[in-house]
């Protein structure tokens, strides 16, 4: 008799638990920016639009090939802009044709693609905002020189600007994975 109340006391928990486990997860599903949603699409414009921008400015600056930084700087924007357009001509598909892009084998790839992407846009940031202080602040070399650092800060600040689209894209993917 003890052991059957204690049965259907176990057993109601673990439908309150497992019904508190599907609500959490279908709403988990519905986080902001995540693939095939409006949020999502906005997301990958604004980043679309961010790494083109600092590429537009990095390029246009005389002088920028000369500094290794500055060139990793673009190939990072330039891959965050590939990684991004694809992602975005996807959920324009998904939200046109209605679809669920949520399908593990889809979300781990984003998973795995947002992450690499953004520990790369922020390297190439880090590493140009470094070479811009040394340049402006510590050595006063644009002053001496006729490099634009003025350009070389506005593309640094725009990669800085993606690199928090990216990791909320990545975090977002992250928590949906799970």
């Amino acid at each position: 008799m003890i052991l059957s109340e204690n049965f259907l006391k176990y057993s109601e928990r673990f439908r309150n638990l497992r019904f508190w486990f599907l609500i959490c997860s279908w709403s988990m599903k519905k986080m902001i920016g995540s693939p095939g949603t409006m949020s999502g699409l906005i997301l990958r414009i604004g980043q679309c639009a961010t790494a083109a921008a600092s590429i537009g400015v990095m390029v246009s600056a005389p002088g920028f090939s000369s500094y290794t930084a500055f060139c990793f700087l673009v190939a990072s924007m330039g891959l965050q802009l590939i990684w991004s357009f694809g992602l975005a001509c996807l959920d324009v598909y998904a939200i046109r044709r209605k679809s669920d892009l949520q399908t593990p084998i889809l979300l781990s790839l984003f998973t795995v693609g947002d992450w690499v992407t953004a520990l790369l846009s922020l390297a190439a940031a880090c590493s140009s905002a470094g070479v811009t202080v040394l340049f402006t602040k510590d050595t006063e070399f644009c002053r001496q020189t006729s490099l634009s650092c003025d350009r070389f800060q506005i593309s640094v600040g725009l990669a800085f600007f993606n690199w928090v689209l990216a990791a909320i894209s990545s975090h977002a993917m992250f928590w949906i994975l799970t």
